[in-house]
């Protein structure tokens, strides 16, 4: 390559003084300059390294430059087959690779390489970009910095990469040779944590010592809050070791100064302090709550140990723990346990309370096996726990009043019809504190079997469509109380049995448009125990005793249905509406069981030998005992469903749009022709549907009874309407609605899982949010972690839902004609503005005339912080939580947040 001063000599002397005639001395002179300039070049590279070096030219064009002398030195000793000296190191360990838009410059002289505008440089895993960079290959020193733009703006700031690793700066100056490096106003961020340094030093690719740092978890450039330090060592992906630290909020010094600080950065999760709660209350005082240590066991497997402490002797311990394994499973379990102590002693209303709650979730993934299954489902504990517990907000708990849980293993044998399932489950209610176990359920089933098709499979006809199934049911279920659970005495009255059960079934074709389906049943129950009454003529009683020992029953019975399916078709010529369709669905079925009361027994009752009793051994029998009398009934039933087509005259669609008018409209009833009286049952009403684009859903029920009842409201073998009443007598009724209403549109497809099983519950959100406890306040979904509310002035729609619930219920079996629930609960939230949140939960009682539980919230997104306050202002559950705290997690102990323990005894 030509220097400029050999241009500029070369142009003067033989162009623009003396122009040559003869072109071919000019072009022998042009070549000669060329091989002497040439030749200088490799002279200097040769002078600054003994090896081969690449010269990256402008043109792209690579040049290898190889010393000229080629000498080889002969020694009269023989050579070593091996040196054992090592080979020197090479000067560079990679191609230095570099462009840039507007100027790349050489400067050969002093060894320098000049980039400007949108420069770029790779060197090894080292990637480098900025507005100017300088290559100084005499001091092995890459500097690079920003650019000011047209309107004096510094911009294009270096961003430095090595690896994983990104940093954004004003200045660095990078040494190649060493990676050692000076920054000013180094910007990087290391696992959610934003780090700003005045001057930096980078020692090595891991350590950075630091200047006048600001550490902050905002993402503006000029940042909410910051913690300011003078100076701080920064080890990448481990830690941040500083001394004095001072919190600075909206760039206003705080008191809060600590002598040192220690940040850890590594990725992932890490072991460490969890921050107590604290608060006060009239009955155990001051307290700290939720502290504790937070374990990281395996990447599989975690572990937190939190704690509760009164100053009135008070105490609770939680131990919470997650685990998951990729493909495999994941769940969670937690334990939690208080021991209360209400007042102080000496004190009427002194007193001590132990509760305890267990829960445990396990799923299976459903690549792991697709043969078997094992889940968990569990929550149990004492019957007072979400009622008397001091740390526990789960709304939806409290005022649920049953607990329940399940532990099943499921097992499908490849290659058979037969399926296996074992299970244990629990239910509890919390208002008796009544508990019924299973422990364990086993269940067997056979998929259908058609013993009698023909050759290929083919069923064409009623015999080879006759299908078999095969079920086997064993259960020891225990029953017990509050008291006495997880104590020997629950297991003394456990009842056990095993239930087979055989169906044979198939359907035909019967007077072309109806569907004839015969089955027959077959059932046989085992026991291990009976009952044995004998008559005690000293204390003229019937003594009663449980025989342990091999029993068993069997039972069969006999159906057949008649079903068929027909529509009407009402067509419009005018208007929106095209057609309205009517779907009947009638079903007749006939039911035959024979009386299997021979398995009954006689005791005599008293001292008359004459007067005896019947009863069954089997009574107590967890799957009842056999059936006494004939059963020989009809059944009837008839679903209705209504349908509309609709469509819009300036609509481009090619379908017209399905609208439900009535999802369903319900009746069922029976006769018994076996039964001496009351051979009609009474008439099942259910209809429901969907209005208002599915916003509204409606269902009502009610139950038509058709005889009469006496002056006692008792039901007598009469017709009501015979009795001078209507043709069937309302005993009892129901109204429930669903109406949810929102200023934008719901958009089904995009909630996510949570919010998907909440809405399935029957609360929808409409008792309110639960009260978390403080270590699991701050919200790190990922669906929020980068959503940014911008404020936008003089907005006019203001964004808001509410969801509305009410229920009606009557009774009138004896002429009450009494509303036994009356109720209206709501829910609604509204964005004052895009960062303020408003929300209410609540309900009134109509017929007791009262407000259920009510709940306020407000919200208020402060950008890198949050700011949250939740008051229940009356009541059982009466209590506030105040909270704000920084959003991110790496930060999260840095909070204030003040608890109100509910009053009980007020109430």
């Amino acid at each position: 390559m030509l220097s400029t001063q050999f241009k500029r000599h070369f142009y003067k002397k033989f162009i623009i003084k003396k122009p040559c005639k003869n072109s071919r001395f000019l072009f022998l002179m042009i070549m000669i300059f060329s091989i002497v300039n040439f030749t200088a070049y490799g002279q200097e590279i040769k002078e600054k390294s003994s090896e081969n070096f690449l010269v990256t030219l402008k043109d792209t064009i690579k040049i290898p430059i190889k010393d000229s002398l080629a000498l080889k030195s002969k020694d009269s000793l023989p050579l070593k087959p091996k040196d054992s000296i090592a080979k020197p190191k090479e000067f560079l360990e990679s191609i230095i690779i570099h462009n840039a838009d507007s100027l790349i410059r050489q400067d050969l002289k002093n060894k320098k390489v000049l980039l400007y505008n949108n420069a770029h440089v790779n060197y090894n895993d080292i990637d480098l970009t900025a507005g100017f960079i300088e290559i100084d290959n005499n001091t092995n020193i890459i500097t690079a910095k920003g650019i000011k733009d047209s309107i004096g703006n510094y911009s294009q700031r270096p961003v430095f990469k090595q690896g994983s690793e990104e940093s954004i700066q004003d200045t660095i100056k990078f040494n190649f040779k060493t990676e050692k490096a000076k920054i000013w106003g180094l910007r990087t961020e290391q696992q959610g944590i934003f780090i700003r340094g005045e001057v930096s030093k980078k020692h090595n690719d891991s350590v950075v010592f630091i200047k006048n740092i600001k550490i902050t978890t905002s993402e503006k450039e000029h940042p909410d809050y910051y913690i300011a330090i003078k100076k701080a060592k920064f080890i990448q992906n481990k830690k941040l070791v500083a001394g004095a630290s001072q919190l600075v909020i909206a760039d206003v010094p705080t008191p809060l100064v600590l002598p040192f600080a220690y940040v850890p950065l590594t990725k992932g999760r890490t072991s460490g302090v969890l921050m107590p709660t604290w608060g006060e209350n009239n009955s155990q005082g001051y307290f700290l709550q939720n502290g504790g240590y937070y374990f990281v066991v395996s990447d599989n497997f975690d572990l937190a140990l939190l704690g509760d402490i009164y100053t009135n002797g008070s105490w609770g311990m939680r131990a919470e723990s997650g685990y998951a394994k990729r493909y495999r499973f994941s769940g969670n379990f937690n334990f939690k346990y208080e021991n209360l102590i209400n007042s102080l002693k000496g004190f009427d209303d002194y007193s001590k309370s132990t509760n305890y709650n267990i829960r445990w979730s396990h799923s299976q993934d459903t690549k792991a096996s697709p043969n078997s299954r094992f889940s968990a489902s569990v929550n149990l504990g004492s019957s007072k726990y979400y009622r008397e517990s001091l740390n526990e907000y789960n709304t939806n708990a409290f005022l649920n009043n049953n607990l329940s849980s399940s532990v099943s293993y499921y097992k499908k044998f490849v290659g058979t019809p037969f399926n296996m399932s074992l299970s244990a489950t629990h239910s509890q209610n919390t208002n008796t504190e009544e508990i019924t176990m299973t422990l364990p359920s086993l269940q067997v089933n056979m998929d259908r079997i058609y013993p009698f098709t023909g050759k290929n499979g083919a069923k064409t006809n009623a015999i080879q469509k006759t299908g078999l199934t095969y079920s086997l049911k064993g259960d020891n279920r225990i029953n017990t109380t509050d008291a006495l659970f997880f104590k020997k005495g629950m297991f003394q009255d456990a009842e056990s049995g095993i239930q087979h059960n055989i169906s044979l079934n198939t359907n035909m074709k019967a007077l072309k448009f109806f569907t004839l389906s015969p089955s027959a049943n077959y059932k046989e129950v085992w026991y291990f125990d009976r009952l044995s009454k004998t008559y005690d003529d000293v204390e003229n009683v019937v003594v009663t005793d449980t025989v342990n020992g091999f029993s068993a029953f069997r039972e069969y019975s006999g159906a057949v249905s008649l079903s068929t399916t027909f529509y009407g078709m009402f067509k419009f010529k005018k208007g929106n509406l095209e057609a309205i369709r009517h779907v009947v669905r009638p079903s007749v079925s006939y039911s035959y069981r024979p009386d299997f009361s021979s398995y009954n027994e006689i005791v005599q009752k008293s001292a008359d030998p004459n007067e005896f009793l019947e009863y069954s051994p089997f009574a107590n029998g967890i799957y009842g005992s056999p059936g006494t009398g004939i059963s020989n009934s009809l059944n009837f039933s008839l679903d209705n469903n209504l349908e509309a087509k609709v469509r819009k005259k300036d609509s481009t669609e090619t379908e017209a749009k399905k609208i439900i008018l009535l999802n369903n409209l319900n009746f069922s009833a029976s006769y018994n022709m076996a039964a001496d009286s009351l051979k009609w049952s009474p008439v099942s009403v259910n209809a429901g549907t969907k209005l208002f684009k599915d916003q509204l859903s409606l269902n009502v029920r009610a139950t038509l009874d058709p005889y009469a009842i006496d002056a006692n409201g008792r039901k007598i073998n009469t017709f009501n309407i015979n009795n001078g009443g209507s043709l069937f007598r309302l005993t009892n009724a129901g109204v429930t609605m669903n109406y949810s209403l929102s200023s934008k549109k719901d958009d089904k497809n995009k909630k996510s899982a949570e919010e998907k099983r909440a809405q399935e519950n029957n609360s929808d959100g409409i008792f309110g949010e639960d009260l978390d406890v403080t270590n699991k306040q701050i919200d790190n979904k990922a669906s929020d972690k980068n959503k940014v509310n911008e404020t936008k002035l003089f907005q006019s729609k203001i964004p808001w839902t509410l969801k509305l619930a009410y229920s009606l219920n009557y009774t009138n079996a004896n002429r009450e004609q009494e509303i036994s629930s009356n109720s209206l609960m709501f829910s609604g939230d509204i964005e004052l503005t895009p960062k303020w949140n408003v929300g209410v939960s609540s309900g009134y009682d109509i017929k007791n005339q009262g407000f259920t539980y009510t709940q306020l919230r407000f919200s208020r997104d402060l950008d890198s912080w949050k700011l949250n306050f939740n008051w229940v202002p009356f009541g059982e559950r009466q209590t506030y939580y105040f909270f704000i705290g920084v959003k991110s997690s790496m930060l999260s102990d840095l909070k204030y947040d003040k608890r109100q323990v509910p009053d009980r005894r007020l109430f």
